[in-house]
């Protein structure tokens, strides 16, 4: 049995996520219309404002102490009332299928009980059948399926609220 530790980013551990973000990247090429530059990268906007806000805690995956992708938790909402969200979820391919989105998912909504959303680009078949799946299991109180475009894209939010854990 492996291993799954997801370890709060410090600052000087940006710079991987950052390097992950190619790799998210490269990934949201399939069906996004994303282009690499002369140089070989995709063209990444800057991130240095979202990396500041309070609200945006950056998570590393380790797996077996091995490097395996990042999450990070925002208060990027498009949902009223919603606290919290997903803003990036990144699995290594080495280590997709394994329960690590999953565990690494349910792990956060313990760490922070309130409000939450999590969405996805409907383009994006495994995050629709990965969400699908999940939901049911990680929101025990139900929660609310919307259809909204984000930035021109149409995307699928899920809206649930959990409560702290009872002593």
């Amino acid at each position: 049995m492996s291993s799954i530790e997801l370890h709060a980013a410090q600052r000087d551990e940006l710079e991987t996520i950052e390097n992950l973000m190619q790799f998210y990247t490269y990934d949201f090429s399939e069906w996004l219309p994303l282009r690499l530059s002369e140089h070989g990268f995709f063209n990444i906007r800057p991130l240095p404002d979202y990396w500041r806000k309070p609200a945006t805690r950056p998570f590393l995956i380790r797996i077996d102490s091995e490097l395996a992708g990042f999450v990070t938790v925002d208060d990027e909402c498009h949902l009223p009332g919603a606290q919290y969200n997903i803003g990036y979820l990144f699995v290594s391919r080495r280590f997709r299928g394994q329960g690590v989105a999953k565990f690494v998912v349910s792990t956060l909504l313990s760490r922070f009980p309130g409000q939450w959303q999590i969405f996805h680009i409907e383009a994006n078949q495994p995050a629709r059948l990965f969400w699908a799946a999940v939901m049911p299991r990680l929101s025990p109180n139900g929660f609310t399926r919307h259809r909204q475009t984000i930035e021109g894209y149409p995307c699928t939010l899920y809206r649930f609220e959990l409560s702290p854990p009872s002593s």
